[in-house]
């Protein structure tokens, strides 16, 4: 006959093992790699799916497995002190607390959890099953827990939900970055990534041409007149407008205009360059890139006319300068250098109003802000609340922006000089 102290410690152990078991599951299901699980899935793996069926109900994955652990850790606990009683007397309770609260931290929460960090994909794999059923069959324990914690904090599943979805974006650009810091290869994959979780907050309006940089023709110039500019632009698309520079009446495409000129055997003042003319497309400057991007995939259109809220028109929009704000600038052999910015020998920069702050960020790897304006001039402008004479000067982010010429109300030229870390100015100082 086995001696009942014997199957107390057994009893013991096993509950111990149990216990380990759970806080290893615990922490390998809710620290393995969601993206991983994910493609696992996809490729037919069975666990990784049960394994995201487990984390799509985390509240009951945890309530399962802390219901569960806590039974045999208390459990094992009331055997302990009353086999140490038996023993010992009421000696045996300080014996019993100090013997499992040593045997519970040390193998059923501290290594358990430390090689289900280590090896979370590979333990999570391991006992997606197993927790599953204990999961399944205290499902019902598990929800009345839930309901009794939802009244007591007065939580509510839409607020749930889009904290999980803020969280989950935040957790994706902290991986971003993360990998981006291993190498030089991984920073520009970074960027890329970066700039396509970024689109849906940058408006087309931020990364257009502005108007007084869109090379347009005159629908009354002769056809002569209208083939030579399209053949001395660099851009395939050109808006065609009729007196007046707001009147767009038509886009103009360098090809189709050579087409018709083939087709009239060279005689070109007889082409009507108005039915070669597309139908103009207008959008909004509020547009996020990302809907625009979309509206460019699904019209088969890659050249779109901003116009603001007034119908006046802004500039245009290619689906070349959305993809830009993914991968960086594209230039090809028939591109132009950004206007506007001219590096010093001093180290400065002068720089055109009318440059965009985005170019400039994306050029020099600053961090102007471009929330409120678009341009180098506006935000000057816009932090300064006043049109400022030339030669005053303003420290805004750490650049010293120094006015160099000024027409009207228009701030033409301006020179940039970054200044060095430890002379930053606090906020926006002006000097004269």
């Amino acid at each position: 006959m086995t001696d009942p102290i014997t199957i107390i410690v057994i009893i013991i152990v096993v509950l111990l093992a149990l216990s380990a078991f759970f806080s290893g599951s615990e922490t390998a299901l809710t620290g393995a790699s969601r993206p991983r699980m994910h493609q696992l899935e996809t490729e037919g793996n069975k666990r990784a799916g049960t394994v995201n069926l487990l984390r799509a109900q985390e509240e009951r994955l945890i309530g399962g497995i802390l219901i569960s652990n806590n039974i045999v850790n208390i459990l094992a606990s009331a055997l302990a002190t009353s086999m140490m009683i038996t023993l010992f007397g009421d000696a045996g309770v300080v014996y019993a607390t100090v013997a499992m609260t040593t045997l519970l931290v040390i193998f059923s929460e501290v290594l358990p959890k430390t090689y289900a960090i280590r090896h979370a994909d590979e333990v999570a794999l391991t006992v997606a099953q197993p927790i599953r059923v204990i999961v399944t069959v205290l499902s019902p324990l598990s929800h009345a827990i839930e309901a009794v914690v939802g009244a007591m904090l007065g939580l509510k599943g839409g607020q749930i939900s889009a904290r999980e979805d803020y969280a989950r974006e935040q957790e994706l650009r902290g991986a971003i970055r993360l990998h981006a810091d291993t190498n030089i290869v991984a920073a520009h994959e970074g960027q890329m990534l970066g700039g396509v979780m970024d689109l849906d907050d940058v408006e087309i309006g931020q990364i257009m041409t502005h108007r007084t940089d869109v090379q347009m023709a005159d629908a009354a110039l002769t056809p002569s007149a209208i083939v030579t500019k399209v053949l001395d632009c660099p851009f395939t698309r050109i808006p065609l407008y009729e007196d007046d520079p707001d009147n767009i009446i038509g886009v103009l495409h360098a090809k189709a205009l050579l087409r018709e000129v083939q087709s009239h055997d060279g005689h070109i003042d007889e082409i009507d360059v108005r039915t070669v003319a597309t139908e103009p497309w207008f959008v909004p400057e509020s547009t996020d890139c990302l809907r625009q991007m979309h509206e460019f995939r699904d019209r088969r259109e890659h050249f779109a006319l901003v116009v603001d809220e007034y119908g006046a028109l802004q500039g245009v929009v290619t689906l070349e300068d959305i993809i830009e704000e993914i991968v960086g600038e594209i230039d090809d052999e028939h591109d132009i250098p950004v206007p506007g910015m001219r590096r010093q020998s001093d180290g400065s920069f002068i720089v055109d109003g009318r440059v965009t702050i985005r170019d400039l960020n994306r050029e020099f790897n600053w961090k102007l802000p471009d929330d409120e304006v678009s341009t180098i001039a506006g935000l000057v402008l816009h932090e300064t609340r006043f049109i400022p004479e030339e030669g005053q000067s303003f420290d805004i982010e750490g650049l010293k922006v120094d006015v160099l010429r000024r027409s009207g109300n228009q701030l033409r030229s301006l020179r940039i000089t970054r200044r060095p870390v430890e002379a930053k100015p606090s906020g926006m100082a002006i000097t004269t």
